[in-house]
């Protein structure tokens, strides 16, 4: 498994998400044996959020990772209410025994809220501190809140990207490439399934013998610096998530899938989900 460093940990560059797991509990040894084959596969950056299933999510991952911790990079978020100097630590509190462990890799303000950035990063730090914390970042945050930050240490920021999504490739991208800063790409394989039935995707998928959702995982990863983190629960789809980050795609390849989803020529909204 190819790998990126973040936080001055190698990570393998297709993590695990997490969004809508712990949401039924009909669902639960499902989800929690595919974050268990994931690992085996590879995919050690488990990604996930108390907004999901508002904590249900975190149980999934403490179950999954329970006599396995060492082998995972866990990345959690604290949402924007939560985020006040004292808040944020209660709230990771809460996600630490979610979670059945003391320290999670990496933290994240999952969206800009209310609380200035200088409280949250307070915040953070003290959390760094108590070793609660190894690093954290931010989710959902476009260049002029990045540089609002100022702040070195900041480790990541997790947005939205695939080939539907791509406007951050204007100068959010390229701005966190030349300083070094990993991006994490949520939602890689777009939403509703349009994204994966698209005919360039299909005709690419086919001239390499993969799937629709390899290539979407192949495209983002085609950039450097790019860790990618889709949701599966299905044993074969995990496999082949797994399988993509050995996927290449070819000059002509990225050609069909520009004219069908045309790089950015102008500065647009940060789009979210």
């Amino acid at each position: 498994m190819r790998k990126v460093c973040l936080a001055g940990q190698q990570v393998s560059v297709i993590g695990q998400g997490t969004w809508h797991m712990g949401e039924d509990p009909g669902a639960r040894r499902r989800e929690v044996a595919a974050l268990q084959q994931g690992i085996e596969r590879g995919l050690r950056l488990i990604d996930t959020a108390e907004m999901y299933g508002e904590g249900g999510a975190e149980r999934v991952v403490g179950e999954a990772i329970g006599g396995r911790r060492e082998q995972v990079y866990l990345v959690s978020k604290v949402y924007p209410h939560n985020a006040s100097r004292q808040g944020a630590i209660a709230a990771c509190e809460r996600s630490l025994k979610r979670l059945k462990c003391e320290q999670i890799d990496l933290y994240l303000l999952h969206w800009r809220g209310q609380y200035p950035l200088a409280e949250t990063v307070e915040a953070f730090e003290r959390l760094r501190e108590q070793g609660k914390v190894a690093a954290w970042g931010v989710s959902n945050f476009d260049l002029d809140d990045l540089q609002e930050l100022a702040e070195p240490v900041c480790a990541t920021n997790q947005v939205l990207y695939n080939p539907e999504a791509r406007g951050i490739e204007f100068d959010l991208l390229p701005w966190q490439q030349g300083q070094g800063m990993p991006l994490m790409a949520y939602c890689p394989l777009g939403q509703g399934g349009a994204l994966l039935r698209h005919p360039a995707l299909r005709r690419v998928a086919e001239a390499h013998g993969v799937t629709p959702a390899q290539v979407a995982l192949a495209w983002a990863l085609r950039q450097d610096g790019v860790i990618v983190i889709p949701k599966a629960v299905e044993p074969a789809h995990v496999r082949l998530n797994a399988e993509a980050a050995s996927l290449r795609l070819s000059a002509e390849d990225l050609a069909q899938i520009d004219a069908a989803y045309p790089p950015p020529r102008r500065k647009s909204y940060l789009q979210m989900v």
